[in-house]
């Protein structure tokens, strides 16, 4: 009886996609002859089978034969015996032969087959089927025509017999992921045995809206474990344009303990090209999770004998470790690392995923970090950090860093104190140290010598005093000095060339730095006070239609600060530059001889030269307006529009700088009208003059004058988005959270982060059919032309995506933009999806560009048969 709660394929990635009909067995009836019966009441009874007792009851009626042998139950009838429970409208036990029949009735208005046995055993789920015998001395039991789901899966139709072993005989099963009660696709199982471990079938083939298609095994063995088991991971086949058909992703699945797995996989081409990876999953309960993936692949392309074929080796080292909030209260670890080489986005078609996104990234990062926190507040940290670009090659390794923090304390105040503090007990301290071992350096060095001769590394001390309180009501008062000392392990010194040529212009210098190993300590204070306030302006409307009022709030700041002149040779931070025949290089600024810092060019870096003396003054604006809204919930009647947010205006006014004592007035601010459309400006203007000098009769530089004029815009930016659709907008962040928090709280897996980054990275990855259309576009334009350039640069950038259901099943979406340098659209792709209920269609194609390709799938939803699918691809990504 249990036999069809036991039938689990243990979520065996081989029956990935089907759509299978339950065979429909004729309903079994009782034949035995029914002799006279005496109506009884509907109670629930108790009565002996051997040394067992079985409870019934029903709710229409009991009967009994004359003989009291076979009790008949009518509506809504129920059977315990032991573990066994059964419920249908119609059950029958016979105390003689020791069985059990139940069954439903036919519905003479309807013509529907109403009140099937539902049947549950042990700790198996529950199970319905069109009629049963079970025989309760035996323990054997036969179903007919049953429907159970077992972990995703549903089994329904023909015939299943539990023996007295237990031991389970099946005919005419089907096993599909649909859960419709005739599904669209399934594996018929035409005859099988199950035991508590595993299920041995006879002929097997597939079946899709009830046609058997040539698909099939004449036997199969599945292991029925109750936990995962290792095995071999069959590979899907492709090809590409260049690098020929392959065998894609076929490998072995390793269950290495109870908390650790591991995945090898390997792909083969038919012109040389090969790549392995490995990926291990690690998790213990309330404690962390994590996957690490290692990738190596070996390219070819062009044609054999050509430069061209000459294999391309790249590997990519990828780390994702969480630990869980709960584990460790005070205490964290996290890693997220993604290393590759230069060329392996590129080189392997973006891990043979031909996604753009991935293809074109070309900015990676990495860290691993460790902190703790102390119940005083005092807290400190360990991390490495990596940074690299794939077009320029750069690599930025910091390893590690250390960081320390003493949160703020009163020293002048007491825990005993009574009444208002005094100003000086409002005087805070701090101090914070950080501590980093950096290189920096292309990635085809990173591993040599002359690239660790050059590592860089030191200490960085800050002790923060400071004090504010309220002045004359209105104003908030700061005050407070920063003291800063560096302890590093290099230094450098300068030596000037005369007579260089630069870009066939003759200059009056260039230096050569020189790095000294050894300690070398400096130390620097500045003292600053600081004075702000905010000013509220209401303007009210009473004829001006919606429009009720509008608010304007306005924060004006200033603050002034002194830091003295650590260049003077008595500190020995900064040396005079000298030519290499020893004659000093003047400095025209300062009118002395040119100095330079020992430790430009080192970690932290050293004192500023100059004294400085300023005054940075700013001021924020804020205006929002109040409009008269009837969808108004609040009581109000109105709702309030931001107008402008953050509007700021900054500069600074230098008192003791030999010249150029202003410096340029920075703006930026931020306007969001509703919640489809926002809109960011920022920019700067320079007041400075001008000047053009010859350099010979056919070019001219121009030159800054420290003389003010009519400001002149240096830099201006301008961005904006829109969305036709907020509640899709919505819709796809939300679902983003929604898979970042299942990534934080259960962990990454391998599927999981393919899943995340794919919606990540792609707008249309995320397919809504409830959100019949979408259409957002954002535009970004950049102005820049610095006072000692000729001619202005600007930039265009114009992105935009949509969707739409061409019918409650279709929906199509697209991803394009426009090259306003090229005159032409960006990447542009084009995307197509058709829901059939169990199953997915999917048709991915970028039709212009260097990327172009296309890529149709159609697969069953499920992930437990996530491998049956069937794919066609052309990537003209490779070729030569």
């Amino acid at each position: 009886m249990s036999s069809i709660a036991l039938l689990v394929f243990a979520g065996h990635s081989a029956f990935a996609s089907s759509t299978f009909s339950s065979m429909q067995v004729i309903q079994q009836q009782d034949t035995t002859k029914k002799p006279a019966v005496i109506p009884q009441d509907t109670s629930k009874k108790v009565i002996k089978a051997g040394a067992e007792k079985i409870e019934y009851s029903a709710v229409d009626s009991t009967k009994f034969s004359k003989d009291k042998s076979i009790i008949y139950l009518y509506g809504k009838a129920r059977v315990i015996y032991q573990s066994f429970e059964l419920d249908a409208d119609y059950i029958t036990y016979n105390s003689k032969t020791n069985t059990i029949f139940a069954s439903g009735r036919k519905d003479t208005k309807s013509n529907k087959y109403l009140g099937k046995p539902i049947f549950k055993m042990e700790k198996e789920g529950s199970s319905v089927a069109d009629s049963l015998f079970y025989n309760t001395k035996s323990g054997k039991g036969t179903v007919f025509n049953t429907f159970t789901e077992q972990e995703g899966g549903f089994f329904s139709g023909g015939q299943s017999k539990k023996q007295p072993d237990n031991e389970i005989n099946v005919k005419g099963i089907t096993y599909s992921t649909c859960d419709l009660p005739h599904p669209h696709y399934g594996l018929f199982i035409t005859k099988g045995i199950v035991t508590d471990k595993q299920i041995i079938t006879g002929p097997v083939y597939l079946k899709i809206e009830d046609i058997p298609l040539p698909l099939g095994l004449p036997f199969a063995f599945f292991p029925k474990p109750n936990k995962k088991n290792s095995g071999v991971i069959i590979p899907s086949f492709g090809d590409d344009a260049t690098r020929g058909f392959n065998f894609q992703n076929g490998g072995y699945y390793l269950i290495l303990n109870d908390y650790w797995d591991a995945k090898f996989l390997g792909t083969i081409y038919t012109r040389g090209s090969y790549s392995t990876s490995v990926t291990s999953s690690y998790k213990k309960r309330y404690k962390y999770t994590g996957n690490i993936k290692l990738d190596y692949a070996s390219n070819r392309y062009g044609v054999e004998g050509t430069p061209e074929y000459t294999p391309r080796k790249d590997y990519s080292i990828q780390w994702v470790h969480t630990q869980d909030a709960n584990a460790k209260p005070g205490t964290t670890f996290s890693a997220n690392v993604n290393i590759k080489t230069s060329g392996y986005n590129t080189n392997t078609a973006g891990n043979n995923s031909y996604n753009y996104q991935a293809i074109t990234e070309n900015i990676l990062s990495s860290g691993i970090s460790y902190s703790r926190n102390f119940s005083n507040g005092i807290n400190y940290s360990l991390a490495a950090t990596h940074s690299q670009n794939t077009l320029s090659k750069d690599v930025n390794i910091v390893l590690p860093s250390f960081s320390l923090n003493v949160p703020t304390f009163s020293p002048f105040d007491s825990k005993k104190r009574v009444g208002d503090q005094k100003w000086y007990q409002k005087i805070t301290v701090g101090y914070s140290v950080v501590a980093t071992n950096s290189i920096s350096t292309k990635d085809s060095l990173l591993f040599k010598q002359e690239s660790l001769n050059h590592l860089s590394n030191g200490f960085q001390h800050t002790v923060p005093i400071s004090v504010n309180f309220t002045a004359f009501k209105y104003f908030n008062f700061t005050a407070g000095a920063n003291y800063l000392e560096k302890w590093q392990f290099q230094s450098t010194r300068q030596v000037a060339i005369k007579g260089v040529v630069q870009n066939g212009i003759v200059q009056p210098y260039r230096t050569v730095l020189d790095t000294v190993d050894g300690f070398n300590r400096s130390g620097e204070y500045s003292i600053n006070m600081g004075l702000s306030t905010k000013v509220y302006n209401t303007a009210q409307f009473k004829n001006l239609g919606n429009l009720k009022a509008i608010r304007w709030v306005i924060t004006p700041s200033v603050n002034a600060s002194y830091r003295p002149d650590f260049s003077k040779p008595s500190f020995g931070y900064y040396k005079d530059l000298l030519y290499q025949d020893g004659t000093p290089v003047r400095d025209e600024i300062y009118n002395r001889t040119k100095r330079y810092s020992i430790f430009q060019g080192t970690t932290y870096g050293g004192p500023a030269e100059g004294e400085s003396g300023s005054i940075s003054f700013g001021i924020d604006n804020t205006v929002e307006a109040k409009v008269y809204s009837a969808k108004d919930t609040t009581g109000s009647g109105t709702r309030k529009i931001p107008i402008i947010q953050g509007l700021s205006i900054n500069g600074s006014y230098n008192f003791l700088s030999p010249s150029f004592k202003l410096s340029e007035l920075s703006f930026s601010g931020r306007s969001q009208f509703t919640d489809k459309l926002g809109f960011t400006y920022d920019g700067s203007f320079s007041p400075y003059a001008v000047k053009d000098s010859l350099i010979s009769s056919t070019e001219k530089v121009r030159k800054m004058v420290d003389r003010y004029t009519i400001p002149s815009l240096t830099r201006f930016g301008f961005s904006f988005g829109y969305s036709l659709n907020a509640e899709a907008f919505k819709a796809h962040n939300q679902n983003v959270d929604n898979a970042t928090k299942q990534v934080q709280k259960a962990g990454m897996t391998p599927e999981q982060a393919a899943q995340l980054q794919e919606v990540s990275n792609d707008p249309n990855a995320f397919v809504d059919f409830n959100i019949p259309w979408n259409f957002t576009f954002s535009y970004r334009f950049d102005y820049s032309k610095p006072r000692t350039a000729f001619n202005s640069t600007t930039t265009n950038t114009l992105n935009f995506n949509g969707d739409f259901n061409a019918t409650p099943k279709w929906k199509i979406q697209f991803t394009s933009g426009w090259d306003f340098k090229e005159s032409g659209l960006s990447p542009t792709s084009f995307s197509i999806y058709r829901d059939l209920h169990c199953w997915d269609l999917s048709v991915h194609w970028i039709p212009i560009g260097t990327y172009r390709s296309y890529n149709l799938t159609i697969k069953v939803k499920a992930s437990i048969l996530q491998d049956l699918k069937l794919s066609k691809q052309q990537a003209y990504y490779t070729r030569f």
